[in-house]
């Protein structure tokens, strides 16, 4: 069972590596498949080197992971439940701003 303080670092990490929009892409499309670094890096339209950095990132948060496939290196969601995650959150953000009503934002220009 894990401690408060290591579920607050798990959230913590996840929560860094979704600060980035170019680490969600990653991430949503690992989530469909597995992917090579060049096939990423075409798919979503940045430089090889940048997304050497975001993978590095995600590995180091633990949620990507490498399988070395004969001279290449495959790169897959750590763990399937991590694409459930993200499609759950995705699907309660998405709810939650569906139901935002917000009395002031027209003069505060908030929401």
């Amino acid at each position: 069972m894990l401690t408060i303080a290591l579920e607050v670092e798990v959230l913590a990490r996840f929560g860094r590596a979704l600060a980035d929009p170019i680490r969600c892409r990653i991430l949503l499309a690992l989530r469909d498949a597995p992917a090579y670094p060049a096939d990423l890096a075409d798919a979503l339209g940045v430089s090889r080197t940048r997304l050497s950095n975001h993978l590095a990132c995600l590995r180091d948060c633990g949620l990507v992971i490498t399988v070395p496939d004969g001279r290449r290196t495959r790169y897959e969601l750590a763990d399937e439940r991590l694409g459930h995650a993200l499609d759950d959150l995705r699907s309660a953000v998405v709810a939650v701003e569906t139901d935002r009503i917000c009395a002031e934002a027209d003069e505060k220009g908030c929401c």
